[in-house]
């Protein structure tokens, strides 16, 4: 009787770390999925901030030649408040 006891204590045993490989297997390739998307990321910000920066310079170029076209001309934010809000 205790082997019978033994065998299926060392069968349960061995479900049991079965179980626990495959959750190991699962977390190693989710950790795998999330470095990918993580670099993914800070490739798309990478991109990003280099056009927000082309962007920046562009519109003080865009600044400095209406400044030169109209001196004093003023540039108000609030209008693009107001554009963004009928959006």
């Amino acid at each position: 009787m205790l082997m019978y006891f033994l065998i299926g204590l060392s069968l349960v045993l061995v479900g049991i770390v079965g179980l626990q490989f495959t959750y190991m297997f699962y977390v190693e390739r989710m950790y795998r999925e999330r470095r990918s998307y993580l670099r993914e990321l800070e490739h798309r910000y990478a991109r990003l901030s280099d056009r927000l920066a082309f962007a920046e310079r562009r519109v003080a170029e865009q600044d400095i030649i209406l400044e030169t076209i109209r001196p004093g001309f003023e540039k108000d934010d609030e209008v693009w408040a107001d554009v963004i809000e009928e959006r």
